[in-house]
């Protein structure tokens, strides 16, 4: 037993604990304290209104549902147009908690689903699969 841990596992922790101090001396010489987070995307207004109603088109794409963040404000009906163009991602729906929403999105068919935002903040919205691919509607 004393060869094999001489040979092997001395060698191996010597490494492991150079490999902790060089990562250690690293991340303190390359952080830098006073740089800046980049900010997320600015919500934008996007849509049309109808006889008192923001109508706004979302798509799935590849890259997810766009556009996002989108700029609602609350108490305003809002009509989301939403067509999936594509079949590569898991967001066949459209999944929206505090509103009970829960819409299937056939491929290339614009799906109509309304709601009054009741409340302001960030609303996230997303796919049936825990919100992996997901959007944002910011309600002011």
């Amino acid at each position: 037993m004393r060869p094999f841990f001489s040979r092997i596992i001395k060698p191996w922790l010597a490494l492991t604990a150079a490999a902790i101090v060089a990562g250690a001396s690293q991340q303190a010489c390359t952080k830098d304290a006073t740089a800046k987070v980049p900010d997320a995307p600015a919500a934008v207004e996007v849509g049309r209104r109808e006889n008192g109603v923001h109508v706004v088109e979302l798509a799935v794409t590849e890259k997810g549902y766009e556009p996002s963040p989108v700029q609602l404000k609350q108490g305003e009906p809002v009509k989301l147009v939403v067509t999936r163009k594509t079949d590569m991602t898991c967001a066949t729906e459209l999944v929206m908690d505090e509103y009970k929403i829960d819409t299937k999105l056939p491929l290339n068919t614009p799906v109509e689903i309304a709601f009054t935002p009741s409340q302001s903040g960030t609303l996230r919205y997303g796919c049936a699969m825990g919100k992996m691919i997901a959007g944002t509607f910011v309600v002011e």
